[in-house]
């Protein structure tokens, strides 16, 4: 039986997920950690590498969709991808904050052009019955690269920072580059249908048991002029307040505030990992049965009550609820993020509707570790500034439960 190609490109988006989660999302806080350590750089310092790969996010939300139309995904992940590389092996050469600095925006420009936003409207172009399934997917390596933190960590401790980065950047190339010829633009391009569903019976997609109400496709000023778009894209910021933070700090947190040592700190993300592959799973199984938004108000309360377990740990049974909680929220909840804008405004406009989506998301990205940096500077902990990002990150639940499907190109 033919495989459909769709799903071959779901997988080679999970093996590139897996590359930039492993070796830049889940590593980067190891890299705070240790040179917080070595060169003595503030928290606030470092947070400011984290908030510039936001800004540049952000910068680059509105172009990415531009950068698709006019080179194709296969091209821009192969740019990304080097663009990336080149970032590590700079990082291995730096001397000074500005350095970092720099580096930690090359890392993310390679990221943004061969990374979630491609990966993500190739497969929205691909998919429409099993959606959510197929971002699930791609989520997958997200998840996974949690795994390959415990042999960065050692890594680090065995060879050096600057060893370890320089070995990330030769992996980039030959795990990204040959992964992204697998990626391509639309299905009718290449002979193909949405679903591979029968050229014969394009009915198939409405009458098949769970499959979405055909809609009309807005364009982009239509979707700015409704609620949802703004609710989805401030909610979104809102659970990123937490994640981000957690990848930026929560090795440091751990290690000054708990008394772990890196090493085992990284297991905690691994287990985190796990808990991020669970929640990925039911994304898989229940992603294109249920209400979107109720599921990611219901994570957002996840992410709440896992930062808070993490921040006022006494044992580490609670430290382990935390990853769990939070892994299994995180998971679950990040394919639908897209999927869900993709159900509510069609698949036309979607480029640029995902990448001024960015431009608001990115306000979580800067403000998650920035605000944990500087309150650990003031207050010698992580504990007030993790406190206040769990709480707003819950109140944000609300956003998602008020985000109803526009019903109409000009309804709000």
């Amino acid at each position: 039986m033919k495989i459909f190609y769709g799903w071959r490109m779901a997988g080679a988006a999970c093996g590139i997920q897996f590359m930039f989660s492993a070796l830049l999302n889940q590593a980067f806080g190891a890299y705070v950690a240790v040179l917080s350590d070595e060169r003595g750089w503030s928290k606030t310092a470092l947070s400011g590498a984290a908030a510039l790969q936001s800004v540049e996010s952000a910068i680059m939300g509105p172009l990415l969709g531009w950068f698709m139309d006019r080179f194709g995904p296969q091209n821009m992940i192969r740019a990304g991808v080097i663009i990336f590389a080149g970032g590590f092996f700079a990082l291995s050469r730096i001397e000074t904050i500005g350095d970092f600095y720099l580096c930690a925006v090359l890392l993310a420009i390679g990221a943004s052009l061969g990374g979630y936003f491609p990966l993500t409207v190739a497969l929205i172009q691909w998919f429409e019955r099993h959606r959510a399934r197929a971002l699930s997917v791609m989520s997958m390596g997200l998840a996974l690269g949690g795994l390959a933190l415990p042999a960065i960590a050692w890594s680090i401790h065995l060879y050096g920072w600057r060893a370890t980065a320089f070995a990330s950047g030769i992996i980039a190339l030959v795990v990204g580059l040959p992964l992204a010829t697998v990626i391509r633009r639309r299905p009718q391009d290449h002979g193909e249908t949405v679903d591979g569903l029968p050229r014969a019976a394009p009915s198939a997609v409405e009458a098949a048991p769970g499959a979405p109400v055909v809609q009309t496709e807005f364009t982009v000023a239509q979707a700015l002029r409704t609620r949802a778009f703004w609710l989805l894209a401030l909610g979104h910021a809102f659970a990123l307040l937490v994640v981000t933070s957690v990848n930026v700090h929560g090795i440091s947190h751990m290690k000054e505030g708990l008394g772990y040592t890196v090493q085992q700190a990284s297991l905690v993300v691994m287990l985190l990992t796990f808990g991020q592959i669970g929640g990925v799973l039911l994304g898989f199984g229940i992603g294109d049965r249920f209400e979107k938004r109720y599921v990611a108000a219901l994570c957002m309360l996840g992410h709440t009550i896992g930062l808070l377990l993490l921040t006022y740990a006494r044992t580490p049974w609670e430290v382990a609820a935390f990853a769990i909680v939070h892994g299994v929220a995180w998971g679950l909840r990040g394919p639908f993020m897209q999927a869900i804008r993709a159900d509510y405004f069609g698949r036309n406009a979607i480029g640029m509707i995902l990448g001024l989506s960015a431009v608001i998301i990115a306000l979580g990205q800067i403000a998650g570790p920035l605000v944990a940096g500087v309150f650990a500077d003031l207050t010698g902990n992580y504990r007030l500034g993790f406190t206040i990002l769990a709480l707003v990150a819950g109140a944000g639940s609300v956003l998602f439960l008020l985000a109803v499907k526009p019903t109409g190109t000009t309804g709000a």
